[in-house]
């Protein structure tokens, strides 16, 4: 790994942090329950854009990569950095745990499963029209 990779990576992840807390801002602005509404989009958005990029990146074998040396430019900035930096697994964690130990235990596992069962659908789905998108352009 080069120090051109890391700094690819590292500038997509800025950015995702960025993102990340541009999207909770809004989303908390506008719901104001105990379900925590903002890590949910934020997880199962990221899924479902990561999911898109790589189904797009899957047909086009020039841009995934550019040597067999690992992912290229875009699949590093955008993929491992932005979304990277834009999904949050230790947050999701933390807000289940934070939520059972409110009393709130029915709550915590609907989230803690709908969580991972809506992000691996979104990321399907995402893989899904990425594959489709490059067939009718």
């Amino acid at each position: 790994m080069s120090a051109e990779v890391i700094g690819w990576a590292a500038l997509g992840g800025a950015g995702g942090s960025a993102l990340r807390y541009a999207v909770d801002v809004a989303v908390t602005r506008r719901w104001r329950g105990a379900f925590p509404m903002a890590t949910f989009v934020i997880n199962v958005s990221g899924s479902l854009l990561l999911g898109l990029l790589l189904g797009l990146l899957a047909v086009n074998s020039m841009v995934a990569h550019t040597s067999s040396a690992g992912p290229g430019i875009a699949a590093t900035l955008v993929g491992t950095g932005v979304l990277g930096g834009y999904t949050t697994f230790s947050t999701a964690s933390y807000d289940a745990v934070r939520l059972a130990r409110e009393g709130r235990r029915m709550m915590a596992l609907v989230y803690a499963v709908g969580t991972m069962f809506a992000a691996v659908a979104a990321a399907l789905v995402g893989l899904w029209l990425g594959a489709w998108w490059t067939t009718v352009v």
